[in-house]
């Protein structure tokens, strides 16, 4: 190691130790004015892990007062940046309901939501966050009509609405990838009816149709009579819909070959 490494290193190390000692002699101070002043110090820099520290030590201090409503707030969002969007979230409910007058208020109440939408998983997971996020932002809406953020939030709200409908569509399209027909058809209609503007309502409406050709194709003699008709009446609901769509080659020979179980079955009925 050069002289000069072995001197920044010497000198970094010196550096680190000074602030990290500077710093726990702030902890231990018992000048609560000098702590807060320096807790707000480290909140102008982004030092989330000291200030948050600072104002968990100064919050049963300041208790009542009214510096209570800063403390508390900062304490949230030094949560929130820290990555603890669970923590946050109850901060920040807790805020909102204990200092409705506060001029962090608002900013509370869009926090809460955003923490939501922060911890907020991929569409094929649960969506029990996704759905408090979309609670939280609408009601922060009807609260704050003409909030300088409301752009943002539904930006959002519609952000986090399309990942539910994202989750319907991969939960009813489940059904059908492992051949429960029945089911799928059941699924993918519940799920149209939940997001009838869906982008994916042209796929799923062709694999109702499908669902219900192979439903009907696997099943018993006695049954696939009736089935086939099922198939039918989807392909007209299809194809009233999506009378160009690109599924049609594969619909209309759905449909030509329930019609041929349909014809045949209908012939012996009348021979008979």
């Amino acid at each position: 190691m050069s002289k000069r490494i072995l001197v920044y290193f010497l000198s970094l190390t010196a550096l680190l130790f000074v602030s990290c000692s500077g710093f726990e002699k702030i902890l231990k101070s018992t000048d609560y004015e000098y702590k807060y002043k320096k807790a707000l110090e480290y909140y102008a820099k982004k030092d989330h892990y000291r200030y948050l520290t600072l104002f968990e030590q100064l919050s049963p201090i300041y208790k009542g007062t009214y510096r209570s409503d800063t403390i508390e707030y900062y304490i949230a969002e030094g949560n929130f940046y820290q990555g603890d969007y669970l923590l946050a979230s109850h901060d920040f409910d807790v805020f909102r309901k204990t200092f409705q007058r506060s001029s962090f208020t608002e900013d509370a109440e869009f926090m809460y939501g955003y923490c939501y939408y922060k911890s907020s998983p991929r569409p094929d997971l649960d969506q029990e966050s996704t759905k408090a996020a979309i609670e939280a932002f609408m009601d922060f809406l009807r609260r704050y009509p003409n909030s300088p953020r409301r752009d943002e939030v539904n930006k959002l709200l519609d952000e986090l609405k399309n990942k539910l409908v994202e989750k319907s569509y991969l939960s009813s399209k489940l059904y059908y990838n492992i051949g429960d027909y029945k089911a799928a058809i059941v699924a993918l209609k519940n799920s149209i009816n939940d997001y009838p503007d869906s982008k994916h309502r042209e796929e799923q409406m062709f694999l109702i149709l499908k669902s219900s050709f192979l439903l009907a194709d696997n099943s018993v003699a006695l049954k696939q009579r009736e089935r086939f008709q099922s198939t039918v009446d989807e392909y007209y609901s299809f194809v009233a819909e999506f009378p160009e769509s690109k599924y049609m080659n594969d619909a209309k020979k759905m449909y030509e070959k329930s019609m041929k179980v349909i014809s045949k079955d209908e012939s012996v009925d009348q021979n008979n």
